[in-house]
């Protein structure tokens, strides 16, 4: 979506900067690019622009001069688009839009929906973003779920930025884990038979495992007892890894979360990816010999040292699959890789950085987006969890107990790279304390005010046919100086890959539209002499965070019907940005609560 008031600024800043090269007032040979962005303090005004300070070495004048000669031209050439332009030292141009100039942006979003806040900025380059890559040795915890709530939203700010996205789930069905679950599996299906079992020390003892193991006892019946343990364990290592497999599919399912592709590990050792990937690194002399393993030359691409790719016995290492995995990944035409990792998985990316970059690609084409822990809290008393001693909270206890909205809400509230604290009686709070359920009612409450508008035959208009003025007031301004915002935070949310900020910027709008919503009437009262049929739309957050409380002090106000008029069409535009952003998030915006 075009920022129009910013190319508005930008246009008039180079219409002068060409004025003043033409009339020989600077001596410049072209024109440079131009930067606005709003300044770190709003009293300073709506834009800032540096670029007196970029032309001044150029130029040979002071930039604090250059600037004044700018802020004069706009003056005299733009008034009708400026109410004010400062000039701030060492040089910077602060320029104050004319109020009505802003009404554009509700337009903006009138006109274009859904689709307000989106871009062409990505211009189609092919991105494949892998996250989640659980094993399939365990169903999906709450360090999951906010992998996979960050990498949705990701696929989703990308997407909107116009970004081509392929979402993918990297299936870790081969090498030492699987084989620990299946003898883990194979040791509580014996003793599902009563017969005597050593169960592996550094085996998964969760209650899923017994679970697992009665499955495999109810369709193979006591057939598992007669083959070899090599054998039996294989086996209920495939079994069991496929179901854990179909739980984490479900999981995400009800999570909300899709892929476009599910690649098996084990692919790369069927179709002798592996052997051809270190194959090719050996023809670049960046695999290398030493005591019969077979080492790969990481350090020449920024690694601290180098890294077995193929061990004495021939056997691979965990690298050698992800290189050959991040080669398959590069073949397929991809301009940017984007991994999800916990944040355990630091000390990989060098090795990672030195692969992509020794198949001949820029180390920029991979992205590694890395996640912190979560821990989990009952009313401010954290839960205790291990994973290997089977002792954690799952992802789908935490959808079945506060819902999938309100999970990926808190899942996405931080920095990814932040530790995260999960509240789970906050986030089943219906009260301004539960941040999802602020910014989910500030939505539903405008749902609410446009019924009862309708119920009572009040049109709800367009931007275009009501009275301006009325809509540029200190507050309602601010308010459209906050949606002007939005298309701002998509993009900077997806090119850092930080959808943390559109949360942030959400909690904002929704407290600045209920501060409006509680301060002003938008329907005129039906009966104010008596003081009934009140619409309802005063109801407000009280001070126990709970709704219901009357905002006695403004029951009385008489609206008229331009003002009526005036303030639904902005709140109409509100309510739109609201639901254009839950929807990045994957977060629904319901009309009623």
């Amino acid at each position: 979506m075009e920022k129009f008031l910013q190319n508005q600024v930008i246009e008039a800043i180079a219409v002068i900067l060409g004025r003043v090269k033409e009339s020989g007032e600077l001596s410049l040979d072209t024109i440079p690019t131009i930067v606005v962005e709003p300044p770190k303090r709003p009293e300073w005004g709506d834009f800032s622009c540096s670029v007196a300070m970029t032309l001044a070495s150029q130029v040979r004048q002071p930039p604090l001069k250059l600037a004044e000669l700018l802020a004069a031209g706009l003056r005299a050439q733009f008034s009708d688009v400026f109410v004010q332009v400062n000039v701030a030292p060492p040089g910077f141009l602060n320029l104050t839009l004319h109020p009505l100039r802003w009404i554009q942006v509700l337009r903006m979003i009138q006109d274009n929906g859904s689709l307000y806040g989106t871009s062409d900025i990505g211009k189609g380059k092919r991105i494949l973003l892998e996250f989640v890559s659980a094993n399939p040795t365990g169903p999906l915890h709450v360090g999951h779920g906010r992998g996979a709530a960050l990498g949705q939203a990701i696929a989703r700010l990308l997407k909107s930025s116009g970004f081509s996205v392929f979402s993918e789930y990297y299936i870790n069905d081969a090498g030492r884990q699987l084989q620990l679950l299946g003898r883990s599996v194979y040791a509580r299906y014996r003793e599902h038979w009563g017969k005597l079992s050593s169960f592996p020390e550094d085996g998964y003892h969760g209650d899923y495992v017994k679970i697992v193991a009665g499955s495999v006892a109810k369709t193979h019946g006591q057939t598992l007892l007669d083959d070899s343990s090599d054998k039996a364990e294989t086996l209920c290592a495939q079994l069991a890894s496929q179901m854990l497999l179909d739980r984490i599919k479900e999981d995400l399912d009800t999570f909300g979360v899709e892929f476009e592709t599910w690649f098996s590990e084990t692919s790369l050792h069927t179709t002798g990816l592996i052997q051809q990937s270190l194959d090719e690194l050996r023809q670049k002399r960046l695999l290398i010999e030493e005591e019969g393993a077979w080492w790969f030359r990481s350090s020449q691409f920024g690694d601290e040292k180098d890294r077995v790719a193929q061990k004495q016995d021939g056997s691979y290492t965990y690298l050698a699959a992800d290189i050959a995995y991040h080669r398959q990944k590069l073949e397929r035409g991809f301009d940017t890789l984007i991994n999800i990792w916990g944040a355990d998985h630091h000390g990989y990316i060098p090795r990672m950085e030195a692969t992509v970059q020794a198949f001949g690609f820029a180390k920029e084409a991979l992205r590694i987006v890395l996640v912190q822990m979560v821990s989990l809290r009952r009313g401010g008393q954290k839960i205790e969890m291990s994973k290997r001693a089977g002792e954690f909270v799952t992802l789908r206890e935490v959808i079945d107990e506060v819902g999938p909205d309100a999970a990926k809400f808190f899942f996405l509230m931080r920095r990814a790279d932040t530790h995260l604290d999960f509240d789970l009686e906050l986030a089943k709070q219906h009260s301004s304390d539960n941040p999802v359920y602020y910014v989910q009612y500030a939505h539903a409450r405008l749902a609410s005010l446009f019924r009862v508008a309708q119920e009572r035959q009040i049109r709800l208009p367009v931007i275009q046919d009501v009275d301006q003025a009325l809509l540029i007031q200190d507050e309602e301004l601010g308010l459209i100086k906050t949606l002007a915002q939005y298309p701002f935070v998509v993009e900077s949310s997806a090119l850092a890959l930080e959808p943390h900020r559109v949360t942030f910027y959400l909690q904002e709008l929704a407290a600045q539209l209920h501060a409006y919503y509680n301060k002003n009437r938008v329907l005129p009262s039906l009966d104010p002499e008596m003081n009934t049929g009140d619409t309802g739309e005063n109801i407000k957050f009280g001070a126990s965070g709970n709704t219901g409380a009357w905002n006695q002090e403004l029951r009385y106000e008489s609206v008229s019907p331009d003002l009526t008029a005036a303030r639904l069409a902005l709140l109409r535009q509100v309510q739109t940005v609201i639901g254009n952003g839950l929807a990045l998030m994957g977060i629904s915006a319901p009309e009623k609560m």
